[in-house]
């Protein structure tokens, strides 16, 4: 019997690596860039064609290598990084594998020139699936010249997985954003397909966000206040923003010596820090820039390297919260309470003799009856009832308040500080929540779409990617046939990120990344799992999302049309979460109130 156990060729196992390593442009961008960063570059020029599919070069002036390093950087877990396994809790440089050029060139033609200061000529090496076409002697610049030809020439189910020029160029841009908002003392240029699309002199971090995100005459980092604090554990930097300019889709950086990194934990720390502050569907900008021990931090657990454990996670979570209430304070973005200032209120300056101080008089008639103007004409018997008035007047607003017929299509409406619908009734003023009263719209309609299955779905010109966590993409592959069903064409993208190739036709110009991570979020956050209960989270979740934004100025025609498909729909006052959806002041608590 032959045996059945083998060694895979080094062609095929780098081609196995590189698809953990190299899952599009972007990644290898990654890689390259941040080894020209190890090699000391002060200048990086990235290039570009047809998103990295047909070209992807990086050209830097950092040290180079030999013509012996050269040909041994592509080997397999070669690195000048690392030595030995303790050095992996000192690193302080990007990569330490060895494993990103080998996989670069075990799926794509690389070309390589290279030379350090100390050589009159350089190196030239040319690889192509694993295997060395050429290496030869060139004249060529200090720096490194790294050109990767036709990525995934070889993996032809790899290369089908690529997005559109368009998909691919926006995400080799998001790469490109967070290594230059970490490197300011670094000039960079970006070009694609001929054209400049970025380029970034050295300056200071400020001034750095302010190149990549100001595009208007308004200063972008005006929204933004210092945060900077010191401890042994610790050393953050950087900036939050303000409440006020929180949007629905705020640029947030966290990096690490250096290194880019997600941490929903210390995410969490700055949003209890915003709390109250914000609305509900908003999030601020940040960059934060954490420094620490490289002993105290694994960057070694995942191979994109933005998955960071640190040591002490709860500590760190606590001086980045005290840190960013006291930024906000410092900068009176949050109200505060000054104690040690004087009142300006009149206070004598001595508090007078309580001796001298006579006790007030009360002048009282003894043949005052209260009752004598309500009862004078009604018979003296049965006044006691007059006490159940309240309780009437209260459980008649309770009812009218459920009476949709007080709404008619005379009925005058008017809109109040943008936010509320007010309706001018027979038995008083009825006020309707604008915002609540179209998600309590879209719910219904969202809830007949699931269980009947039957929505209409939208193509996306430009199909979105949303990357997710492990537990993010249990929850998304149990919601895969509610979500498809209710209008979402959902595509496995790589092991962690799906493709949006289509969203319901209801959700508009929404992003749709965006609804998709807060369906599963609202669905994490209960504890229930029954279908129904999801079907309630998804409609429920959706239409906060779909329906106007708080704030919205609408027309007559808008405020009659909204009111019109609520009262088509109305079952109760109240959102399932409990919001208030309407309420009614009637005629006797208007009355009281004068």
């Amino acid at each position: 019997m032959s045996d059945i156990i083998h060694l895979l060729p080094d062609n095929v196992a780098n081609q196995i690596a590189a698809g953990e390593v190299i899952q599009r442009p972007a990644s290898c961008l990654k890689e390259l860039v941040e080894n020209s960063l190890d090699a000391g570059a002060k200048h990086i020029r990235v290039i570009v064609r047809d998103a990295g599919r047909t070209l992807l070069q990086v050209v830097d002036d950092g040290k180079g290598m030999s013509s012996t390093d050269a040909r041994m950087a592509f080997e397999r877990h070669a690195t000048s990084k690392i030595r030995q396994s303790s050095d992996l809790f000192q690193l302080r440089t990007m990569g330490f594998r060895g494993e990103a050029l080998a996989s670069i060139c075990a799926v794509a033609h690389v070309d390589m020139q290279t030379r350090r200061e100390e050589d009159e000529i350089g190196t030239r090496v040319e690889i192509a699936g694993s295997e060395v076409i050429s290496q030869e002697m060139v004249q060529c610049p200090v720096g490194t010249n790294i050109r990767v030809k036709n990525l995934f020439y070889n993996v032809p189910a790899r290369r089908k997985f690529l997005k559109t020029d368009q998909t691919e160029l926006r995400n080799l841009i998001a790469e490109y954003q967070r290594i230059v908002l970490v490197n300011p003392q670094v000039q960079f240029t970006f070009v694609s397909n001929d054209e400049i699309i970025s380029e970034l002199p050295t300056c200071t971090q400020k001034q750095r966000i302010e190149a990549v995100f100001g595009h208007s005459s308004k200063p972008y980092t005006g929204q933004l206040v210092d945060i900077a604090t010191e401890t042994e554990l610790v050393r953050i930097s950087g900036f939050i923003g303000k409440p006020e300019s929180a949007g629905k889709n705020g640029q947030q950086y966290m990096f690490v010596n250096g290194r880019y990194m997600r941490h929903p934990y210390f995410h969490k720390a700055l949003m209890t820090a915003y709390s109250g502050m914000l609305l509900p569907d908003h999030s601020p900008s940040y960059f934060l820039y954490f420094e620490i021990d490289p002993e105290a931090i694994d960057v070694n657990i995942h191979p994109t390297k933005t998955e960071i454990k640190f040591a002490d996670e709860q500590a760190i979570f606590q001086i980045l919260l005290a840190a960013s209430k006291e930024a906000l304070g410092k900068f009176n973005v949050t109200p505060s309470l000054d104690f040690t200032t004087e009142s300006h209120l009149d206070i004598p300056n001595q508090i007078p003799n309580i001796a001298t101080i006579s006790a007030p008089r009360i002048q009282l008639d003894p043949q005052y009856n209260p009752f004598r103007t309500q009862v004078s004409h009604r018979a003296e018997k049965g006044w006691e009832k007059l006490y159940e008035i309240p309780q009437r007047a209260e459980l008649q607003v309770e009812e009218a308040s459920f009476d949709v017929s007080l709404i008619t299509e005379n009925t005058p409406l008017i809109q109040w500080d943008n936010h509320y619908i007010c309706a001018l009734t027979s038995i008083g003023l009825l006020l309707v929540h604008q915002h609540r009263a179209h998600v309590s719209v879209l719910y219904k309609v969202l809830l007949e779409q699931l269980a009947s299955q039957q929505a209409t779905a939208q193509p996306l010109l430009f199909p979105e990617v949303v990357e997710l966590t492990n537990s993010d993409l249990t929850t998304l592959e149990q919601l895969l046939p509610e979500l498809q069903s209710i209008g979402f064409g959902l595509e496995q993208f790589s092991p962690s990120a799906y493709s949006i190739c289509s969203v319901p036709a209801l959700l508009g110009q929404k992003n749709a990344s965006e609804a998709i991570l807060q369906v599963i979020h609202s669905v994490q956050d209960t504890e229930q799992s029954a279908k129904q209960q999801w079907h309630e989270m998804i409609a429920l979740s959706l239409a906060e999302q779909m329906a106007i934004p708080q704030g919205k100025l609408l027309t007559d025609i808008e405020m009659r049309d909204l009111v019109e498909r609520w009262l088509h729909t109305y079952t109760s006052r109240h959102l399932p979460n409990g919001q208030t959806i309407v309420t009614l002041l009637t005629h006797e608590e208007i009355q009281k109130r004068f």
